[in-house]
């Protein structure tokens, strides 16, 4: 073991903890996508003490933009480190070509639009020849372990894919588009609210995703309930028969 890993990190109050005690961290197929990508190319020493990390709460804060994570893990130093992980932000054009090729399939489309990942999307994003998922990650610690990744970035990618788990739009959010952005062109410039599908800043998300003391056992999830017209927006009909069925197809669900 080196020189700087010989001390016993910081114990940190309130910071964000796995909810996933024991066993594997992820378990939809996206998040274990991200995860088996890193336990290919990471070392799988760090890689557990990282998971370590995460589940004793020593990451204090991650924040998620468009080609960017940027967080701080307490370690056995005074002064957490600060870690940043890039990957591919798309531009707006690719995304329009993205969008334009989810669009023409209406299951992909139709499953968006009521807050589900299809499993396909991965195959949609290759064969336009762009990946979903990173194959590599330009990752900075300020800490001193020469190791790739050390443990506190090891933590903060754990984390990362947990909350993958709950909200499988961050994984776009991450390539440079927001859920809004994507389901309001998916939508034909719908109001988002209306598609019972809000966007609620990463950073609130976490204040309730992960809690101190979290058990081994992780909260049941909520069903993914469509909006009552989501059907007539994925198939218009001819003419003004929108606006006449769409109270319909409300008072059938209100019923």
């Amino acid at each position: 073991m080196a020189w700087f890993d010989a001390g016993k990190p910081i114990r940190v109050e309130g910071g964000l903890k796995a909810r996933t005690q024991r066993g594997t961290i992820g378990s939809t197929w996206w998040s274990r996508r991200f995860i088996d990508i890193l336990e290919r190319i990471c070392d799988k020493g760090r890689l557990s003490r990282g998971r370590a990390y995460a589940r004793q709460g020593q990451v204090l804060s991650i924040d998620l933009s468009p080609g960017e994570v940027r967080a701080a893990v307490q370690g056995s130093r005074r002064t957490p480190y600060r870690i940043v992980i890039r990957i591919e932000a798309y531009d707006e054009a690719r995304w329009t070509t993205i969008e334009e090729s989810i669009a023409a399939q209406a299951v992909y489309r139709a499953k968006l639009l009521a807050g589900e990942m299809p499993t396909e999307i991965e195959e949609l994003f290759a064969a336009l020849g762009i990946d979903l998922f990173p194959r590599d990650l330009d990752m900075d610690c300020s800490c001193p372990d020469w190791g790739f990744p050390c443990k506190h970035l090891s933590a903060v990618l754990y984390l990362l894919a947990e909350s993958f788990d709950d909200d499988p739009f961050l994984v776009l959010a991450w390539r440079g588009r927001t859920r809004e952005q994507l389901l309001g062109s998916l939508a034909d410039d719908a109001p988002v609210d209306t598609l019972q599908v809000a966007d609620v800043p990463f950073a609130d998300r976490l204040a309730d995703f992960y809690a101190p003391g979290a058990t081994a056992h992780r909260p049941e999830r909520r069903a993914t309930t469509a909006a009552p017209d989501l059907l007539l927006r994925v198939f218009p009909p001819p003419g003004d028969l929108t606006r006449t069925l769409t109270p319909a197809y409300r008072g059938l669900a209100d019923a």
